[in-house]
């Protein structure tokens, strides 16, 4: 398990500019965090996952990088980050940070010198001479792009971008190019990092340019070359994918002997999970868990509720879709991209604590890897006024105090306004709060991370759906080791008290030990073990022979 310490971890994502100022300029930094670490490991937090802190014009959420090397002055400077990476080690939490390398700013030195005719550095990025065609069914924003190639008046062509069109994308089949990535990989891992969140990993490896239509989709042997070399410098470092692709092409990302992406955040369950949660019904999550491929036995899925983006539902059909807008995101404020809901998940479920924890239960107990978006866990809101994807990103919120704590600055120099409004202002949400309240989501939370490590079952262990008497309702799974020890996980989806008998698989079973509520242990007659949950309702039940 030394190498495999992603299997049983507990990822916290965070934005490193808002979860804690700690030179009170109003921009969060690594000073900040550093401080903020006793609460994480309290929280029971093994790894952190830090998005992009590199230099940037800061057009989208730092991802416009303009130099891998470096950090963005206004979050500290080198040493501060080697300070909080020796923090974070003593206390035993390791760290991962965002590879953002599909493209860079259009003020990356490189591409200031692409435009300048340096013919080292125009192989760099993807051009085309003549005018290109219509292109926008191929954008990722809809509604904010209007095709993927854009003209430099200096360079006198146009370049490719798949995003947005301050971000050209780099030329991964330029051999110089792999070699600057690896460059920037080994930087870091020689800081101490555990690995990388490989952003927009299918773009990484696609075939770019005016006859992309000729040419293979993609270039594995790239992710192959960098996880060699990233394995290489640090045995047990991982790369974590965001691949959001069809559960057909899921294995060519893990390699068929493991030896491509360690980790793939699952953006296929990821939907169909919130659609069962819309329905009432487990059908939508069996059906889906039942169509991703098996992972080879070194390698891990990535499951998480929320992200730093919208939840996208473009693998829902349409009617589908529909029913997850109507029951998360009504509003047209409220959606976008016509594929998404850029809602936090408290807000999303009416603020009901005991839905939030059902959510949480199911991705802390699916195999995989659970990952929490900061704020989450004590039930932040969201900022519909911000644009875009910043709704979900606003300052965490640690006290009642002015700024929620979060800066001493004036509230006219955050760099995002605190939510001090509603439902979900920070005099009423805030972990100060929720840390004196023994039913809060936080403190729930907290032992629920503590259950998930003490039963690794549930990240290594042989996993199986279960039938029960009430298919309808309950969503049943079981996870079990080579020893004979199991576990399962048992989900009321609907909002009404079930009473249920869950068959096993084995009579081998005799007792049964329940791991939260007031459940009394029960004896186990043949292979159905009986189960009362209150609505939206879960428990965790460790079998012994």
């Amino acid at each position: 398990m030394v190498t495999h310490w992603f299997k049983n971890a507990v990822i916290y994502c965070i934005d490193v500019d808002t979860f804690q100022d700690g030179n009170g300029d109003g921009v969060g930094d690594f000073i900040g965090l550093r401080r903020r670490l006793s609460y994480l490991a309290g929280l029971g937090i093994s790894c952190i996952w830090l998005l992009p802190f590199y230099p940037s014009p800061g057009r989208d959420n730092g991802y416009d990088v303009t130099d891998y090397l470096g950090v963005h002055p206004a979050l500290g400077d080198l040493g501060d980050f080697a300070a909080f990476m020796d923090e974070a080690n003593n206390r035993g939490i390791r760290v991962i940070i965002d590879l953002v390398v599909n493209h860079t700013s259009n003020e990356h030195p490189w591409f200031k010198a692409a435009e300048e005719g340096d013919p080292k550095y125009r192989d760099y990025y993807v051009w085309r001479k003549e005018k290109p065609p219509d292109t926008r069914d191929q954008v990722a924003f809809p509604g904010s792009q209007s095709g993927v190639w854009a003209y430099s008046r200096k360079a006198k062509a146009y370049y490719f971008h798949r995003f947005y069109d301050y971000q050209p994308d780099l030329n991964t089949a330029n051999p110089e190019v792999r070699a600057e990535i690896k460059k920037v990989i080994g930087f870091w891992l020689a800081l101490g990092v555990s690995g990388f969140r490989v952003d927009a990993a299918p773009f990484v490896i696609a075939h770019k340019g005016p006859e992309i239509e000729k040419q293979p989709h993609e270039s594995f042997e790239f992710i192959n070359e960098f996880r060699e070399f990233l394995s290489w410098k640090r045995g047990d470092a991982v790369f974590l994918a965001e691949a959001n692709v069809l559960p057909s092409q899921m294995s060519q990302f893990f390699g068929e002997r493991g030896d491509r992406m360690n980790m793939i955040l699952n953006f296929f369950v990821n939907p169909h999970l919130f659609l069962a949660l819309a329905d009432e019904s487990p059908e939508p999550l069996i059906r889906s868990l039942l169509q991703v491929p098996a992972v080879p036995e070194n390698c891990q899925w990535g499951y998480f509720l929320r992200n730093h983006d919208e939840i996208d539902l473009s693998r829902l059909s349409e009617m589908e879709r529909a029913r997850c807008f109507e029951a998360f995101g009504p509003e047209k404020k409220m959606q976008l991209y016509d594929r998404g809901i850029r809602r936090r998940l408290a807000p999303m479920l009416g603020g009901d604590v005991q839905k939030e924890l059902l959510a949480f239960s199911l991705i802390f107990t699916i195999p995989g890897t659970p990952i929490i978006w900061y704020g989450d866990e004590i039930g932040m809101g969201d900022d519909l006024r911000l644009l875009e994807r910043e709704s979900v990103r606003t300052p965490m919120q640690w006290t009642a105090e002015a700024n929620a704590g979060f800066s001493t600055a004036s509230p006219k120099q955050l760099r995002r306004p605190v939510i001090d409004f509603g439902e979900y202002d920070y005099h009423r949400v805030n972990v100060q709060a929720e840390r004196r309240n023994p039913r809060s989501l936080l403190n729930r939370l907290e032992r629920m991370i503590r259950t998930r490590k003490e039963f690794p079952e549930f990240a290594c262990g042989k996993y199986r759906l279960l039938e029960s008497d009430q298919p309808a309702k309950i969503f049943t799974h079981a996870c079990e080791d080579g020893e004979g020890k199991a576990v399962l996980a048992i989900h009321n989806l609907c909002g009404e008290r079930v009473a249920a008998k869950i068959r096993l698989w084995s009579d081998t079973f005799a007792h049964a030990v329940f791991l939260f509520d007031d459940t009394d242990d029960a004896e186990i007659i043949g292979k159905d073990l009986p189960i009362e949950l209150e609505g939206y309702g879960y428990n965790w039940v460790r079998l012994t022979a």
